[in-house]
């Protein structure tokens, strides 16, 4: 089998994406968007932390890993019912590898226990694509944040709750690092 065409290098920033197999939904309820944002959020770090499946609603907010075991900066991302996209940094050496096989693997193992089936739930790897230029760095965040208008899911992206948009509109604290993709936006005064 070949290798990655894209080669992941760190401190370079990709878009990262995979859907489901057969293109099937990966998300049927809120409760599963909710769970593979907690899942993205605890598998981006890397060394020794308390096990995910140990930490309940309260743990989970109480859960502050040491930034500097990031595997992965995230700057944005967008659930979709039957995908995903994330734009990332990889900070550590095959971070994004195995930040998305955790991730993957992890979250299979949630739906497929839960809705008790068994097989992959997402189509094979996942597919990346490097972020060469600022103008494609801004364009990705745009194209990611419009995705669930574009599919019809919403008229406005700020009512669409399952992306970062948020984030970088109303300035709500999530995941994201947010400031790389605004520097291109000062704001006037």
């Amino acid at each position: 089998m070949p290798g990655r065409i894209v080669p992941i290098v760190n401190n370079e920033i990709y878009h990262i994406f995979n859907r489901g197999s057969d293109k099937r939904n990966i998300f049927l309820q809120p409760r599963d968007y909710e769970r593979f944002i907690k899942t993205f959020y605890y598998y981006q770090f890397s060394g020794p932390k308390p096990k995910f499946s140990l930490l309940n609603k309260n743990s989970f907010s109480r859960f502050k890993p040491n930034p500097v075991s990031k595997l992965v900066e995230i700057f944005c991302y967008c659930l979709m019912p039957n995908h995903f996209h994330f734009m990332v940094r990889q900070l550590k050496t095959n971070g994004i590898s195995i930040f998305m096989s955790q991730l993957a693997n992890s979250y299979t193992k949630y739906f497929n226990t839960k809705r008790k089936r068994v097989g992959p739930l997402l189509q094979g790897a996942f597919k990346i694509t490097r972020v060469e230029t600022d103008q494609q760095l801004i364009h990705l965040s745009r194209y990611i944040h419009i995705n669930p208008v574009v599919a019809g899911l919403t008229d406005r992206p700020e009512d669409y709750v399952w992306s970062s948009y948020e984030e970088y509109t109303n300035g709500i604290s999530g995941f994201c690092s947010t400031d790389t993709v605004l520097s291109f936006f000062p704001i006037k005064k």
